[in-house]
């Protein structure tokens, strides 16, 4: 009877031990899963480095196109007429300096012309010295009454007759002289020869071009600049130019063009290149060629370019907070010198930002901040 009575209690005792050894394990197994989701919920996304925005003064620079040309051009002709070239000393690309022969004229008819005006001005200054002589003997004999006044007259007009004559025949030997001289072609000018046409052989004309010369070696960019940009540049001023080949000349505004283009509504800008540039072939009249305009500097916030981020067309940094998560802020970039970029909005100078990686991180992720360099993604 009372063995059949504690059956109850038993099975009573034995189910609470059951359900409360069953509520341990449902415990301990739910405080396992929070304390494992809180764990990869404190993981942080990346191991990153951090820097603060400078206040710097970056340059300011106009960039314009244009075409590089000779400064000056001088033409080199012919002074004679019909004589023949016997020698051509120049050529394309020669470095010529003042006064140095390019050319030289068959001379042997101009020689024979010029002797022939000296024998006519020794001729003349006879003539004249023989007149001078009976002017001044009808001078002594005009007070004795011996020649009348009409005879003195003709010896006083033949005197100043054969005078002329001196003079005429002079002026003949120095053009024939003045004609010698220009057998022979000078540079006018030190420079660079840029085109020859001049062929041994050939007759020519008086006024025919024979070569063309950049005087002093001197080139110059000429740059396209609108209208609006004008006011910005002044005379003096500092450019960067590279030319086609790549090399990169230096060089000074010397004058601003004074009209604008209609068409265009651009204006030309006059920039002289040291003349040396122009010898090795890194710069050669008509090409083409970029360039920059030193326009003075400005005060500027700039951050390493390793921190900006691209997506979508838009320039992003990654803002570091007190509590280690990041923050995505859109920002406006300017200007880029070597490693920073300018930022102009968007960004205030006490912001902690992410060095480098940003593009593996999203808005709101945790990082884990080191001195050095970002190991990568854990």
């Amino acid at each position: 009877m009372n063995a059949f009575a504690m059956k109850p209690v038993a099975l009573a005792a034995m189910s609470a031990a059951v359900v409360l050894t069953a509520g341990a394990m449902l415990y301990a197994s739910g405080s396992q899963a929070a304390e494992e989701a809180q764990a990869t919920q404190a993981k942080p996304a990346l191991t990153v480095t951090v820097v603060q925005p400078q206040q710097v003064r970056l340059p300011v620079r106009l960039a314009a196109n244009g075409n590089i040309a000779a400064w000056q051009e001088a033409s080199v002709g012919a002074e004679v007429n019909g004589l023949r070239l016997t020698e051509v000393r120049a050529n394309v690309g020669d470095r010529v300096r003042k006064g140095a022969v390019l050319a030289v004229f068959a001379a042997d008819t101009v020689r024979a012309e010029l002797a022939q005006a000296k024998a006519s001005l020794m001729e003349a200054e006879a003539s004249a010295a023989e007149a001078a002589a009976n002017a001044e003997r009808a001078r002594s004999l005009q007070a004795s009454g011996a020649l009348s006044a009409s005879q003195i007259s003709q010896y006083f007009t033949a005197e100043q007759t054969a005078k002329a004559r001196v003079e005429a025949a002079r002026a003949l030997n120095q053009v024939q002289q003045a004609r010698l001289s220009q057998t022979t072609v000078v540079a006018p000018d030190d420079g660079i020869v840029s085109a020859r046409t001049a062929t041994v052989g050939a007759v020519v004309g008086a006024g025919t071009e024979l070569f063309r010369l950049i005087r002093q070696g001197r080139l110059e960019w000429r740059a396209e600049v609108t209208s609006s940009e004008l006011g910005l540049i002044k005379p003096g001023g500092v450019v960067q130019v590279t030319s086609a080949s790549g090399a990169a000349l230096e060089g000074r505004v010397r004058m601003i063009g004074p009209t604008v283009d209609p068409q265009t509504r651009a204006a030309l800008v006059y920039v002289d290149l040291k003349a040396a540039q122009g010898a090795s072939g890194s710069a050669l009249p008509g090409m083409f060629a970029r360039g920059e305009f030193q326009l003075g500097d400005t005060p500027a916030l700039t951050v390493p370019q390793s921190a900006l981020v691209v997506r979508d067309g838009f320039s992003y940094v990654y803002r570091v907070n007190p509590d280690n998560r990041v923050t995505q802020l859109k920002v406006q970039s300017g200007r880029l010198v070597g490693e920073r970029m300018e930022v102009t909005s968007g960004l205030k100078a006490d912001a902690r930002l992410v060095t480098s990686g940003g593009g593996f991180l999203n808005d709101g992720d945790l990082v884990r901040i080191v001195d050095g360099v970002a190991t990568g993604k854990k």
